[in-house]
């Protein structure tokens, strides 16, 4: 009987990129093997000259590090584990885009994981990626499980918190504070003289930052003697949801929405628009996120910009400084706020 040809099996792959080793590169590079380590480790600490030749011998042998055991293992690697809780939101993929970026460029590979807003998965990613030792951890938010906060700390691990701007950080902490989004959005309804609304969030009970801006939303506008309500509902942000939550506002008519995102918004305006209301004569929508789209619906949306360049710039240069570097524990990026026609 022939022997079947496994060339192809992932083992069979796997063992012939270990065949290659360090000391192959080495000797490819005429440096030695900590030279190599070295350069894998922190290649700034090696000479321009040295370290091309290093990385082209890599390159040319198909060398692939293995990160979780050897003398690499003993120190902290090159990765920088980076979770959020969703990839289709496009705020949270451009901060990870531009994060991936600016990492690179300084010999960091991201690791990237993300929750789908379940404490749980984001324990079980951390726990993951913790035992790469990373060079950084770098979460969503300030809500997570014991479990992970004792991990974490007993890890020594570098921390950064990213999109939010609580009272005490793990680490440190990079973002904007979301219960000032939701007043601001109030105290824009209160100068248009739009006397009700409402707040219409999806998975309010999973997703901390939409909840801070919900109620960041109703404390500005009670606060200012108007009235105010909560719509919700517990599944994923998205047009339908949108839809369905102006549905329920329109049980109790209000003068003025505003929603836990632009896609929730534009479920708004699309259900408005089938039920014969002008936005924003007869209902103002505002949202969150500034979407591409935002500016090109019809009116434009009114909505508020996170800034997740300036989010990702903050974050890697906590990462690159290192838990003892010289900068802010707590650093507010600020947000805009983009009026446009729909409210």
């Amino acid at each position: 009987m022939t022997e079947p040809d496994r060339s192809d099996h992932p083992e069979r792959r796997r063992r012939k990129m270990q065949s290659v080793t360090m000391s192959d590169v080495a000797r490819a590079a005429q440096v030695s093997p900590s030279t190599v380590s070295l350069y894998l480790r922190k290649p700034e600490a090696v000479s321009e000259r040295v370290g091309a030749r290093v990385a082209d011998a890599i390159e040319t042998l198909g060398y692939v590090p293995n990160f979780v055991a050897g003398g690499l293992a003993a120190a902290t690697s090159r990765v920088v584990s980076v979770t959020v809780p969703s990839l289709r939101n496009a705020f949270f993929s451009e901060t990870v885009t531009e994060l991936e970026r600016l990492l690179s460029g300084r010999s960091l590979h991201t690791l990237v994981g993300h929750t789908e807003y379940s404490l749980e998965q984001e324990e079980r990613l951390v726990r993951a990626a913790l035992s790469w030792s990373p060079a950084a951890v770098v979460l969503t938010g300030h809500t997570h499980t014991d479990t992970t906060r004792d991990l974490l700390a007993r890890s020594g691990a570098s921390v950064v918190e990213m999109w939010d701007f609580g009272p005490d950080p793990i680490g440190r902490s990079v973002g904007f504070s979301h219960h000032a989004v939701g007043r601001c959005i109030a105290d824009h309804f209160a100068s248009q003289g739009y006397g009700s609304g409402a707040f219409a969030g999806a998975r309010l009970t999973e997703d901390a930052r939409a909840a801070q801006r919900a109620q960041g939303f109703l404390d500005g506008m009670r606060d200012r003697g108007l009235s105010a309500r909560l719509v919700e509902v517990a599944g994923p942000a998205s047009t339908g949801a949108g839809a369905d939550l102006l549905s329920r506002v329109m049980e109790d008519p209000v003068r003025a929405v505003a929603c836990s995102n632009d896609t929730v918004a534009l479920g708004v305006m699309f259900e408005a628009a089938r039920r014969g209301l002008r936005v924003p004569q007869d209902l103002a929508v505002a949202g969150f996120g500034d979407l591409e789209f935002a500016a090109q619906t019809i009116p434009p949306l009114t909505t508020v910009r996170p800034p997740a360049k300036r989010i990702a710039a903050a974050v890697a240069e906590a990462v690159l400084l290192g838990p003892d570097g010289d900068a802010p524990r707590r650093v507010d990026v600020k947000f805009a706020f983009c009026r446009r026609g729909s409210a």
